[in-house]
This record gives C-alpha cells, sequence and structure tokens, in this order.
C-alpha cells in the first residue's frame, strides 16, 4: 500500500511540473511576440519619421536653389538673368526671355536654340550619337547644311559669309568654335549671332584640333534638321552662290573627306607601328583637314572612342591627327560612304608646311573663275561634273572689299 500511494504522489508531481513547464513555454512564446510586434511598430513610426524629414529637407533644398537667381553667360558675351521664385523653369532659349518654352517638347529635343549648355565632350558625344531608328521624322524637315567655323577669334570675312547666307535662313544653321574666352561681337542681326558653341583650347596639330573638329559635328548634329557639316575656317570664302553650294551638297549621295595613300615620309612615315593590330599601314590614309560629311558619317565620326584614342596616344608631331584620322578612320569603316576629295579648294604649289596665302592684290575676276571652273571633271553620285570646289582658302582680311566687288558679278550672290 505504502509503495503504490507514493506511486500515486510521485506521478502528481511530475504533473504539476510539467504544467508549469508548459506555462513558462507560453510566456515565452507571448513575450517573443510582444518584443516581435513591439520592433515592427517601433519600425514604421522611425520609418516614417525619417522620410518626413527627407521630404521637408528635399523640399526646402530644391525651394532654395529655385528662388536663388540664376545667371547664364549668352554667346554675345553678355549675362542674363531670370528669377524663378515661382517654381517656373528657366527659359530653354534664354532667361531674360518672357515666353516659357517646354524643355521637354519635341520641338526644343530636334531643334536646340540656344548652344550654350554644359555637357562634358563625353556626355556631348554621346547625346550627339544617338541615331532614331525610325526612317520618318515626326515634323515636316527641311534639310539644313551646318556651316562649323573653327577659328582662333574674329572672323575678318565675316560680311562676305553674311552676304552669301541673305535670305536663305531655312536651309543652315552655323557653328562657331573659338578660343575659350573669346566674345564674338556680332549684331543681333546677323546670322552668325548666338551661334558661338561651348569650346576649348586647341593646339594646331595636335589631337586637340581633332577634338575640336568634332565638338562643331557634336554640336551640330543635335539639330535633327541638319544634314550635311561642312568644316571651314577664318580664312575661307565662298566661290558660288548659296542655292548651288546647296543643291550640291544636299543631293550628294556621298561625303567630301580628302582620303589618299601617300607612299611618303608624309604619309605613311607618319604611321606608327604601336597602332597594330587596329591600324595596318595598308589602311593608312592622309588628306585635308577641311572636310565635308552627311549627317549618317558624322555620327559614326562622334561615336568612335576606340581609334581616337589611338590617334591621341601614338599619332604626335610629325604625326598630326587632323590630317590622317579622319582618311584613315573613314576608309576602313565607311569607304562607301565617301568620294575620297575635298570641296575646300587650297593652293599647295609654294610648297612648305602652309598653303598660300591670298590677299588685296591677288583678287581678280579670272582668279576666282579659275577656282571655280579649273577645267578639270569630278565625281559626283554616279557621274562627273565639272564643279570640283564649293569653297576656297586662304584669304585674309584685305581681301574682303575686292571679294564683295566681285559677288554678284562671278559669285552670283
Amino acid at each position: 500500500m505504502i509503495k503504490k500511494g507514493m506511486a500515486r504522489h510521485n506521478r502528481g508531481e511530475d504533473g504539476s511540473e510539467i504544467t508549469h513547464l508548459g506555462l513558462l513555454k507560453m510566456l515565452q512564446v507571448l513575450s517573443f511576440l510582444l518584443v516581435f510586434v513591439a520592433g515592427i511598430i517601433l519600425g514604421l513610426l522611425a520609418s516614417t519619421h525619417i522620410n518626413s524629414l527627407f521630404n521637408s529637407q528635399r523640399d526646402l533644398l530644391f525651394t532654395s536653389n529655385f528662388a536663388v537667381t540664376t545667371t547664364s553667360i549668352l554667346s554675345d558675351g553678355s549675362s542674363s538673368k531670370c528669377n524663378t521664385t515661382n517654381s517656373e523653369p528657366c527659359n530653354c532659349k534664354s532667361c531674360d526671355d518672357d515666353s516659357k518654352v517646354d524643355c521637354l517638347s519635341i520641338k526644343t529635343f530636334l531643334h536646340p536654340h540656344n548652344l550654350t549648355h554644359g555637357m562634358s565632350d563625353r556626355e556631348l558625344f554621346w547625346r550627339a550619337s544617338l541615331v532614331p531608328k525610325k526612317e520618318e521624322y515626326p515634323f515636316d524637315r527641311v534639310p539644313k547644311v551646318a556651316f562649323m567655323f573653327l577659328t582662333r577669334g574674329p572672323l575678318p570675312l565675316l560680311p562676305l559669309w553674311e552676304r552669301f547666307f541673305r535670305g536663305h535662313d531655312k536651309y543652315f544653321s552655323i557653328y562657331v568654335h573659338t578660343d575659350p574666352g573669346y566674345v564674338f561681337n556680332v549684331s543681333s542681326g546677323s546670322p552668325f549671332y548666338g551661334r558661338q558653341i561651348p569650346s576649348k583650347h586647341v593646339e594646331w596639330g595636335s589631337v586637340l584640333l581633332l577634338d575640336a573638329e568634332r565638338r562643331l559635328l557634336a554640336n551640330a548634329l543635335l539639330d535633327f534638321s541638319n544634314e550635311r557639316f561642312i568644316l571651314l575656317s577664318e580664312s575661307c570664302i565662298p566661290v558660288y552662290n548659296f542655292k548651288t553650294v546647296y543643291n550640291y551638297l544636299v543631293h550628294s549621295e556621298h561625303g567630301f573627306v580628302e582620303a589618299y595613300d601617300d607612299p611618303s615620309r608624309y604619309g605613311r612615315g607618319r604611321y606608327s607601328r604601336k597602332m597594330l593590330p587596329y591600324i595596318w599601314i595598308r589602311q593608312w590614309r592622309k588628306g585635308s583637314q577641311w572636310f565635308e560629311m552627311q549627317r549618317a558619317l558624322a555620327a559614326y565620326v562622334v561615336s568612335d572612342t576606340k581609334y581616337h584614342r589611338l590617334f591621341k596616344k601614338y599619332c604626335t608631331p610629325a604625326c598630326y591627327p587632323d590630317e590622317h584620322f579622319l582618311p584613315t578612320f573613314i576608309n576602313m569603316f565607311h569607304g562607301s560612304m565617301n568620294s575620297n576629295r575635298t570641296v575646300t579648294w587650297v593652293d599647295w604649289s609654294l610648297g612648305g608646311p602652309h598653303p598660300a596665302t591670298y590677299s588685296a592684290v591677288n583678287i581678280t575676276e579670272g582668279f576666282i573663275q579659275s577656282i571655280r571652273m579649273n577645267q578639270t571633271l569630278c565625281s559626283y553620285n554616279s557621274g562627273v561634273t565639272p564643279i570640283c570646289h564649293l569653297f576656297a582658302r586662304k584669304f585674309d582680311a584685305s581681301a574682303l572689299e575686292p571679294l564683295l566687288n566681285l559677288t554678284s558679278r562671278v559669285m552670283e550672290f
């Protein structure tokens, strides 16, 4: 009996212990759930507070930025200011214009009016290399010719060019690359007014000259109406009227980038074997710096990075990138798009590193006519033409007056 009573007593103690352990586990689970729920509530509260603080700081920051008066340097060197305290965006054209422009509109995207921008060359070349996949345009496109002037400073033959452009505003665009800081001072009625692009220092004969050419191309490519692109200098002149030049270029199936194989030390002699295996000597070409090309070819030129780096590294004096990069690059990859000749006449007959320069005493009707019709035929599309050159260089400032006297009688403008 005693053993049975003890057995019952022991079983009662075991049941009590089991119940006690169960309660402890339940309390632990409840405690864990309470802590977990409390953590979630605290996290939500903290997140809400942080978002509220961030939004308030963001609003304060952007309000402060838009409340200040912004200043931009216009292409004529003057400053324009606009106050945007009412959260009105600064006019895409110019800050001192009362009209407002939708900066994201298709019109502003296709035809930028203000050439000043803050893009780096890397950003600019990327932006300019964008090519639409759709063949048709979402607007009535009139092809324009982009006249790109590469100059240190003033254009001494400016009145001649202004007369050349007169009455043809719908068919051309102008872009001027000068030394940084130079103020291009022209009247507001001039087609050159406000046409300076953001520029950088240029060293003639170095890759910086090539960079300036590509910078001009890239800025001109931002306007989707530009179809042809001609590089000119301050000493260039037109030898035909605008209508002739426009029709000649717009209807051409090819670009006009001079490219030829020069076996001498001034051609192949400038090639570096360090360019192998990307450029072989048989692909090396030479040509005039003064080119003209179509839009598709211009997009290829500004899109390139690989070959530009090769020339920057290995084409150093006495190798001149402006004479070799475009002829070699186009010959290698886009030869079918090019005529391998230039439309800018230059006189190298005197020899030496620089072409002949013509002044007032040289300007006669016969001389200009000899450039216009030089008794040779040049390839044009699938045939030939007696018109080989549309422009000529080099002419100094003294040549301006006699050239103006010949425009109506000889150049026909």
